[in-house]
């Protein structure tokens, strides 16, 4: 694998994989650092977009018990099914983290698996999860 990069990014949250999208567009070699099997940081995987689902089905299951029937419609017998809502929330999720390996495959971006740590001003050098530690150089560090 390569190991010098015009930029690398740590961290492939909501600013760390559009920085590292942004920086490839522009033409620099780009590599993010993400600890995570999977791209988009906490936010996206167990913060907030997998919060936000469920409240939407709960949103969704309140309505339907005590509004929809003024509207006209109704729902008797309404029941809420966990395991299907659950099931909704983990699409949502891969849904999106797959939109985000896209980007980085469209954009020849090199994903860099593990821990990064600033060793100096142009190295990272990033611990997976066997403890091994890999060296880069780069330009710029985000």
């Amino acid at each position: 694998m390569e190991s010098n990069f015009d930029v690398i990014v740590i961290g492939s949250g909501p600013g760390g994989y559009v920085c590292a999208i942004r920086s490839a567009q522009l033409g620099l070699k780009t590599a993010c650092v993400e600890l995570s099997n999977t791209l988009g940081g906490v936010c996206l995987n167990r913060g907030c977009i997998p919060s936000k689902s469920l409240l939407n089905s709960s949103e969704l299951y309140h309505k339907a018990q005590k509004e929809f029937n003024n509207l006209g419609i109704e729902t008797t017998n309404i029941k809420l099914n966990l395991s299907k809502i659950m099931n909704n929330k983990k699409k949502t999720v891969q849904t999106l983290t797959k939109g985000i390996e896209f980007l980085f495959k469209k954009n020849k971006i090199t994903h860099l698996k593990g821990k990064g740590s600033i060793v100096s001003s142009n190295t990272v050098t990033v611990t997976d999860d066997s403890k091994k530690k890999t060296s880069y150089k780069t330009k710029n560090i985000v």
